[in-house]
């Protein structure tokens, strides 16, 4: 028997993107991304929907180009249902549906979130998969949360942040710095050129293993107009140490939890995905956590950290091997439970 041949399809944000897997190795993944947001200093959600109108043709085309693949060699199509923002995701599950319709293969729905997490099975992934049970930290700007995933579908969310992802805490963070949207990578590249220390910001004390980013948001907020009072250049004269700091302090409440986590549940398999887990000191400290702690630590290839439409063919090729099909009559959703 053939292995299957799926195309995955994603645009739960702002990114539209199609990606063709064979078995588990992907064969393309191409992505569009909407530059326009960054005049707003964040997504404007009717904006992104149109984008995605114009850009979902193109990028399946070519996803099939750089793949050698016909359309007619398609076993199944995969698509991001939910959870993001319904005008971005109506967009590809019409698409989707359209396509299976008219080449008569089966439809299968995707969870974005367990895509990121199931992005660690794509053979190119990691030099070798995680091995159940572990513990994921997931997180990106619509979400942060750490997940025990005992199997491929059996997925626990343990702790998650009770107000802003840590994706978000940067970029509105980044905001009160003046950087551009998305401030994350910037903060991320700035923060190499500064120290870490140079200033402290507050915490939160949160019991459990749940997070909250709107503590460390106000203290940066509250000690900018502190500063800025006594010297206006304040912000552009230590930038990067205000980086470097901020992101330390964000990185620091991320991990805290999950050794937290990991000790208590005796896991040393741990693993990281969502957009941050592109971000280079937080992939420091897990390297260094497998010295100190001794996990086996699982850090996706930059490509499978933002949304991607890869992760999406991946959970679609493992729903598609268990016979997990959807109908026509689906349709998308902005909140999907894991």
């Amino acid at each position: 028997m053939s292995e299957s041949i799926i195309l995955g399809i994603e645009s739960s944000c702002d990114d539209t993107s199609a990606a063709i897997i064979k078995g588990n190795t992907i064969l393309s993944n191409i992505a569009a991304n909407q530059a326009i947001h960054k005049e707003y200093g964040g997504v404007v959600p009717e904006l992104a929907s149109r984008a995605h109108q114009q850009n979902i043709i193109p990028v399946v085309e070519k996803s099939l180009t750089k793949a050698n693949i016909q359309q007619n060699a398609i076993s199944a199509i995969g698509f991001t249902r939910g959870p993001g923002l319904l005008g971005s995701l109506l967009v590809g599950t019409s698409f989707a549906k359209s396509l299976a319709m008219s080449l008569d293969v089966p439809l299968i729905e995707v969870n974005h979130l367990q895509a990121h997490i199931l992005a660690h099975f794509i053979d190119d992934a990691n030099p070798m998969p995680p091995k159940f049970p572990f513990l994921c930290l997931t997180v990106s700007g619509g979400h942060t949360m750490i997940v025990l995933v005992k199997d491929y579908f059996d997925m626990e969310i343990i702790g998650k942040t009770t107000d802003d992802a840590a994706g978000e805490a940067f970029d509105k963070i980044g905001k009160i710095f003046d950087l551009d949207y998305p401030a994350g990578p910037i903060i991320d590249k700035l923060a190499r050129e500064g120290n870490p220390d140079a200033f402290k910001f507050n915490k939160p004390k949160l019991e459990n293993y749940d997070y909250s980013f709107s503590g460390i948001k106000t203290s940066v907020l509250y000690f900018i107009q502190k500063e800025v009072k006594k010297n206006p250049d304040f912000i552009k004269e230590n930038l990067n140490d205000l980086c470097a700091s901020v992101q330390k302090a964000i990185i620091e409440i991320l991990m805290n939890k999950l050794e937290k986590a990991a000790k208590e549940l005796n896991i040393t398999e741990v693993a990281i995905a969502g957009g941050v887990s592109a971000n280079s000191e937080l992939r420091k400290v897990m390297q260094d956590n497998h010295q100190k702690l001794g996990w086996n630590i699982y850090i996706p290839k930059f490509e499978y950290t933002t949304d991607n439409a890869a992760m999406i063919a991946m959970v679609a090729q493992l729903k598609f091997e268990r016979g997990e099909f959807t109908d026509l009559r689906t349709s998308a959703t902005s909140k999907y439970d894991l």
